[in-house]
């Protein structure tokens, strides 16, 4: 069913109705809380409706129950994007850290152009939560017996330029295609006996969220396997 568009990228709409079939399947005793764990982290990190229909693929899908993600649909909820690019905002350009360390991170405007020098020091660019001072930005990173981390949300596309001698540049998280309207993040530079490390991590509120909903989801299933099951149905 999913190779007719196998491409094709989901919205933060249909992640969330994924997790929403998930959560009714644990609470029907249908899944497992390890399993559920496991398959609402993939529904967040999922990028296409191929990965979302396989986490539901085997629920029912009768009249009691949730069916399994339909792909076919008119067209997908625009993602948030356009809210965090910020065209006109000078925002964020430098950070420096020269035997010590800097940090950007929580809600903050990153500009079109940032440089990061770390000399045998470190520096932290989270764009997790951060706003966009246009659609590509670009990080030039010097690294000399130092290193730069840098935290990019799912769906921000990423391409790596930089040059490493006796150093290097992650490139993992390169060449994943970014959601429709994300912000590019392009990161050059040199990092010379240092590194330049590139992680892709879900904002620190989700991953709150996700915890609490673990927690309320364990409580739920606790209350239920006290009652017998014919005062459940």
């Amino acid at each position: 069913m999913t190779e007719d568009l196998p491409a094709l990228r989901a919205s933060d709409a249909d992640r969330e109705r994924v997790a929403e079939i998930l959560r009714d399947a644990v609470a029907e005793g249908r899944l497992a809380m390890e399993e559920f764990d496991e398959r609402l982290d993939a529904a967040y990190q999922a990028r296409t409706y191929r990965e979302l229909e396989v986490l539901t693929a085997d629920l029912p899908a009768g009249a009691a129950a949730p069916a399994p993600l339909s792909l076919r649909k008119e067209s997908a909820a625009p993602a948030p994007w356009a809210e965090r690019i910020v065209d006109g905002t000078q925002g964020s350009s430098v950070g420096l850290a020269l035997m010590s360390g800097f940090q950007r991170k929580g809600r903050w405007t990153i500009g079109r152009r940032f440089t990061a020098a770390c000399l045998m020091g470190g520096g932290e660019i989270d764009l997790r939560e951060a706003d966009f001072a246009g659609p590509e930005v670009v990080i030039t990173c010097w690294a000399v017996m130092g290193g730069v981390n840098i935290l990019v949300p799912p769906g921000v596309g990423v391409e790596v330029r930089g040059v490493g001698i006796m150093g290097g540049f992650d490139a993992r998280e390169e060449g994943v295609p970014g959601e429709p309207g994300a912000p590019r993040v392009i990161v050059k530079g040199l990092a010379m006996m240092g590194g330049v490390g590139v992680e892709r991590k879900l904002p620190r509120a989700e991953k709150q969220r996700l915890k609490e909903e673990r927690r309320r989801l364990k409580e739920e299933r606790r209350r239920l396997d006290g009652h017998p099951r014919e005062e459940l149905g």
